[in-house]
Order: C-alpha cells, then structure tokens, then sequence
C-alpha cells in the first residue's frame, strides 16, 4: 500500500496527470504514474480496482467516491455483463469516449483509436442540464475545476475531451492517438501498430460525419441557406477580459437596433451572434449572404451551396477582418488584444458553413456476419445524426445516443440474439431526434444506459425482429461474394420452389408448379402456412373457388404472426391476369425466412433463404429498389379479420395517402394511420424526404413536416388551438434565444406567432 507521504512520487504524478492540459500530457503523465504503482493498464479487469487499492492518496479517494457511484450501479452488473465482449471505438470525440467509458462499465475491453494526436478544437458545445448532471457524476469537476460554474451551461470540445480522457484511462480503457483506422481487419496506419493485432465483435465508429461503415445509408436533410461563422480568440485571462459579459444569443427580432448599428458602422449584417468565454473567446453568429458577398468575403454568388462557400469562392482574409469586426463590435469594444486562436492546422480559427444541411443515419446499428462469427456496428455521434447549430442539441444528443449504444452492447453482451439487439436499438433510434430538454425526463440523477430512466415514452418493441431482418440480411452479407457462389438464379428460384413444394406436399386441391400461378387461389399459401402452424387454419373448410377469401386469411396471418405485409391485395392476387414473379419470390423468401429459424411441425427440410434472396435482388437489378421498399420503423397496418363475406372491393389494396393511386408493400410505408408511396412522404413545407420516425404531423391539417420546419406546426397549431398559443410561443421563445444562433426565416417564423413583449411577460423574462 502507497503511503500518503506529500513527497510521495505517485502523488505527484496524480496531482500532473488531473492537471494537464493536453492529450500528449495526459498520456504521459497516465503512463509513468502506472510505471510508478506498478501497474499494466491491459490488465482492463483488474485495473480499476488495483489502481485504487495502490494509489491510497486523499485527493484520489474523491475522485473514487465519484467513479464508484457510477460503477455500482446495477446495470454494470459489477461488471461482469460485458467481461467476454471486445470493442473497438473509433474516434476520440467527446461522444467516442463517452461510449468508452460505458462500455467499460460493463466490463468490456474497450480499444479507442484517434487520427489525431492532439485536441484542438476551440469551439463551444452548449449543454442540457442533464449533460451538466452527468458530467459532475464523472468528476469532471475534479478535473476541470470550472466546470459549468454558477449559471455557465458551456464548455469547450478541447476540454470536454480532456476530462473524458482522464476517466476513460482510469477506468481501463486503451486509447491510442495518431492511429488511422484502415479497414474491417483492424489495418492501422502505421503497419505496426500493436493495436492491429485486437480482433473485436464490436465496433463502434464515432469518427465524425464523414466516416460511415459500409451498410448504413445516410439521408440529407436541407433547409433554406443559413450561412454560419464561428471563429475563436486567444483567451488572455486578463482582468479586462474577464468585465465582458458573455451573450447567450441575440438574435436581430429581438435587439435590431443592435444589429442596425452594426451594419451602418461596420457594413456587417448579422441575423444573430452568440460569445462564450471558455479556454477562447469562442464567437458564433450567423450573416446574410448579401452582406458576405458585399464585403468581398464571397467572391460570386451561387445557387450551389457547396460551391457558394468552396474554398475557392471565399477570401479567407476578407473572411478573418469581417469576423473580427463582428466579435470586437458585440462586445463593445472591450476585448483588448484580439488575436484568433489557432487550428489543428496552425491557421486562425475561423470557419465558415451552411448549417442548415444535416445528415443522419438511416439505421444505428447492424451486424456483420464471416465464417460463422458476428460483428455488431453502432454509429454515436456526428455519423450518426448531425446536429442542428440553432437547437443546440450536439452533444446531449450525441451522449443519448451513446447510452442507447451502451445498452445495445449489453444486450449484446447477455447473449440475446442478433436480430432482437438491433431491433431494440432501432426503436429507441426513433426517439432521438425528437428530444428537447422539455420532453425528456426530468430526473437526471436517475439516468443510466437504460432507456426507459431517460425517455419519458419509450418502447423498446416498436420495431420487431422480423423487421430489421431484410435489412440485416443485407447489412450482413455487404461482402456478397462469400454467400453468393455464382451469377446465375436459375438454380436460387428452383432452390426457393422445392422449399415451397416439400412443404405443401400432401394437400388437397394444392399443386406448386411455379412461383406465380400455383398461388393464386391462396390455398398454397395456407398449406404452408398450416405446416409450421398446424392448428391455426382449418384447411378443410377452405374452398379453391373462393380465393380472395383464402388470400386475405394468408396474408392477414403472416402479417399478424410474422409481421410479413403482403405485396398484393387479395382480389389482385386472385383475378390479376400476371403476377409479378420478383415480387412473389420476394415475399415468399420473407417467409422462409421467418419459418426458418423454427422446426417445421411436418419435418420438411429447410433451405438456404439468406443465399436465394441476394441471388434474386442480384439477377434482377433490383438491390436499391428492395432498399427503398422495406420499412425500418413498424407497420401499423390494419387488423384484418378473415370474413369469408368480404367482397373483392371491401379488402382492395390501400390508396397512398398524398397521391390518391394505389400503393403494394414493395413501395409502401404507413405512419400515423396512413398508408403512402415512399417517394410520396416529404415535407409540406421544403419536400424533403421523410423518414419513419423523423417527422412531425399535424393531426388538424393532417400535414407533414420535417424537424426543420416543424415551427410551422406550431404556427397552426396555434390557429386551430388558441389555448396552447402562450405555452408553446413560451418555448419557441426559449429555444431561439437562448440557444446558439438561427437563421432568420427560424426567427421571423416565432416573431409572427405573438407578441414579442407578451412572451416576455407570459414566461416572467427580464
């Protein structure tokens, strides 16, 4: 045991190692106080534990107290829950190691690896409360002693980094800088890097935006051009310095005589401007592209915005005098000394954007599959949705969602299976863009990985594993050539008819020729269905003469029991003079599929379903189409009860909900009720694409709306309902002023709702 003696070396080293103030340092220092106490951070299992038990120091055993709490908790399980899984995380960020910390937790080896080998980002991240909550429960004041002091609700990227790092080390977690990640085998850069020797079955890429695995498919959401600028100075710490009073925001709805006076004194026009004091003068605002174009820091103006703000189109000069007038002239004048911090790059740190273009995911998660052993994938952080600059909601959504993936490894880790793990993490993936500080739960002291402590509303089941199945067998099988043994699919069709055939042998009226015709008077499909389901269909009371009703009673049950939806309606499917082959052979591999993972009640032998569906989409052409068709949020078709009174008009197919013409399941989705063409589900207000789950509607208009637009929501819901006009005009005004910056249709958008002044005074602001 380490005596307490003041000299005592590894004192010392604790004391540096909380202390610095990079990454090379932290590093360093972490190294020789484990040199000194004799220990091996490999050791992941032990170390913790050892590290406590050997550094017996006061200022240690605070830090401790902290850590424990956090471990004790019951859905670490001591630990143990995840003590067999490996994961790899990639990318350093602050929502990177956030997922570390978790997952070690739990008791997994967990390897981070960072590009970079320094953390240099100046700018500011506002925080939700519960961030706050959840960072103070790390210690982070312990490390970062002013840390969200008084009525601060910021910290900087750089230093929330570093205060993750110092946890993450203590904690087990092996994190290696200047390290790239070159692919699936773990092939670093350089060659011999020990950590290419780790073999994982989890990976976790938090690399930023612009690394996205293989498999997952990323959707743009765009808005009307908002230009924003931030830009950061060298924090002196001066007395004078320390007199400026930050500005949480102003926007020019609310202050334009300000913005007047900046305009006419500096030919500056703004929509907004933010300033907090961190380790920099951090400064964020947004400009009007007529003012940027005029001040020669746009050179031509393009409907492109990629092109618009290209390097080649911006003078970066002109860019740094026109940040720096707007920064000096916000703040009175009274910063001394402004000099522009510098960039990973060593230039000044000013950057330049469109942030009304975001990205998300499609889906957090998939599994990969190679020589009969499994990979899980989760996405946290920017790859997985990028925030949106006026909300503010980066990193408190970027820590939910690596919570969300904390649990998914622990499922993982208990053995569940596959397609249940990513079901699971897929319905709680619905939830995350839409939380607000106001709609999540307001117990913060209560919030673990556990969904439901976090989200008020939760259902973990909303998407069901037979769902997600299509979609994995896709994800699974990214490196076709290994299931796929030959270009032609004459051999996958014949493969899919004699699984048909060997289980419908033996019934009545039933002959299975083909994987058209045979089907048409539905009796086939309830043969098959009988043989895993003996005693759901009466087969003998089925009439080959009446095959719309056999038809409904098929596709009712395999929707209902399987959660198949049928590509026909009933009467199509009976009186069509051609059905569509590709869509039978679709729908019938979904149902092999499902029946296969259990034993027929009839011992039939079951075939390989997984190689005759990607050999199907594959002779076809029709991978991306199949992509496009299938639903990764629930159906809520309507339940069906087979009547054999129905009419072939009263069971017709559905109508798509925008358009009015008839939509089948291989281009159908259904939210809200409503059935709809894909294609067809956008934005009332921009017509973007909609996603399942990223939307909000309007049950009086019967509109959809995409989240950035989803103000306009409020705005008639305010028409159709005065009496919540004050409460939510409360938190429109909340949300736009006190939060970064917006762009001024945003602004102009809450300034028509009502009165400025009777918000004010509804909601008691000075």
């Amino acid at each position: 045991m380490v005596n307490q003696d003041p000299t005592n070396p590894s004192h010392s080293l604790f004391d540096q190692f909380v202390q610095t103030q990079t990454c090379k340092e932290v590093q360093r220092t972490f190294s020789e106080l484990c040199h000194h106490l004799e220990l091996d951070p490999r050791d992941y299992q032990s170390f913790y534990t050892k590290l406590k038990e050997r550094l017996n120091y006061w200022k240690a055993k605070a830090l401790w107290i902290k850590l424990d709490k956090r471990a004790q908790h019951q859905d670490y399980q001591q630990g143990k829950v995840c003590a067999k899984t490996k994961c790899l995380v990639l990318g350093a960020g602050p929502c990177g190691l956030r997922t570390a910390i978790e997952l070690a937790l739990l008791g997994a080896q967990v390897v981070v690896l960072e590009k970079r080998d320094s953390f240099s980002r100046n700018n500011v991240l506002h925080l939700w409360p519960y961030t706050i909550c959840d960072l103070r429960g790390l210690a982070a004041k312990k490390f970062y002693g002013k840390f969200c002091t008084g009525a601060l609700d910021h910290i900087s990227i750089r230093q929330l980094q570093l205060i993750l790092l110092k946890v993450s080390l203590l904690l087990g977690v092996e994190v290696n800088t200047g390290v790239e990640f070159k692919g699936w085998m773990a092939k670093l850069f350089p060659d011999d890097h020990p950590a290419g020797k780790f073999q994982f079955d989890v990976f976790i890429s938090a690399g930023g935006g612009r690394f996205v695995p293989d498999g997952f498919r990323w959707k743009e959401l765009r808005g009307k051009l908002a230009i924003g600028i931030t830009c950061n100075f060298i924090n002196h710490h001066s007395a004078a310095e320390a007199q400026v009073a930050e500005i949480s925001g102003v926007a020019r709805i609310y202050n334009q005589k300000f913005f007047q006076d900046l305009l006419t004194e500096e030919g500056i026009d703004l929509e907004n401007i933010v300033y907090y004091k961190d380790a920099t003068h951090y400064f964020v605002m947004t400009a009007k592209k007529k003012s940027l174009l005029k001040m020669g820091v746009i050179k031509q103006d393009f409907s492109d915005a990629n092109q618009l703000l290209g390097q080649a189109n911006v003078d970066q000069d002109a860019l740094l005098r026109y940040a720096h007038s707007a920064a000096h002239f916000s703040t009175g004048h009274r910063l001394p000394n402004m000099q522009f911090a510098l960039n990973h790059a060593g230039q000044p740190d000013v950057a330049m954007f469109d942030f009304t273009c975001m990205h998300r995911a499609e889906n957090a998660s998939l599994v990969r599959e190679r020589k009969g052993k499994k990979l899980l994938i989760g996405l946290v952080g920017d790859c997985l949705v990028e925030p949106f600059w006026p909300l503010g909601t980066g990193i408190a959504r970027g820590f939910l969602a690596a919570f969300d993936t904390a649990w998914m490894v622990r499922s993982w880790g208990k053995g569940k299976p596959h397609l249940e793990v990513v079901a699971e993490r897929e319905s709680i993936y619905q939830l995350l863009s839409q939380t607000t500080p106001e709609n999540i739960s307001k117990n913060y002291s209560a919030f673990s990985i556990d969904p439901a402590t976090r989200y008020q509303h939760v259902n973990l089941n909303s998407i069901k594993a037979n769902q997600v199945r299509n979609t994995q067998i896709l994800s699974i099988t990214l490196y076709v050539p290994m299931c796929v043994h030959g270009p032609d699919s004459v051999g996958a069709f014949e493969e899919l008819l004699k699984w048909c055939q060997q289980h419908t042998a033996g019934y009545d009226r039933v002959k299975v020729k083909d994987l058209t015709q045979s089907w048409r008077s539905g009796l086939a499909l309830c043969a098959l269905i009988n043989t895993f389901r003996p005693h759901i269909i009466d087969m003998s009371s089925l009439k080959e003469s009446d095959s719309v009703h056999n038809n409904q009673l098929a596709f009712s049950l395999l929707e209902e029991e399987l959660g198949i939806p049928p590509i026909i309606s009933a009467s199509d499917m009976a009186t069509k003079e051609q059905i569509d082959k590709l869509s039978m052979v679709l729908y019938l591999t979904q149902i092999h599929d499902a029946f296969n993972e259990r034993t027929p009640t009839r011992g039939k032998h079951q075939g390989n379903g997984c190689q005759t569906f990607i050999e199907v989409l594959f002779k076809y052409d029709c991978w991306s189409q199949f992509l496009c068709s299938q639903p990764v949020a629930p159906l809520s078709a309507p339940e069906v009860t087979p009547d054999p009174e129905l009419s072939p008009t009263s069971i017709n197919n559905e109508e798509c909900y925008f358009c009015g013409q008839r939509v089948y399941v291989l281009e159908r989705i259904s939210t809200e009720g409503k059935f709809f063409h894909r294609s067809c589900f956008t934005c009332q207000q921009c017509g973007t694409t909609l996603r399942l789950g990223r939307y909000t509607f309007n049950q009086h208009t019967g509109k959809f709306y995409c989240e950035l637009h989803s103000e306009q929501l409020e705005m008639e819901n305010r028409e159709q309902s005065p009496s919540v006009k004050v409460g939510l005009s409360v938190l429109s005004l909340s949300r736009w002023e006190i939060k970064p910056f917006c762009c001024i249709p945003c602004c102009q958008l809450v300034a028509q709702l009502v009165c400025t002044e009777q918000l004010r005074t509804a909601s008691g602001q000075k």
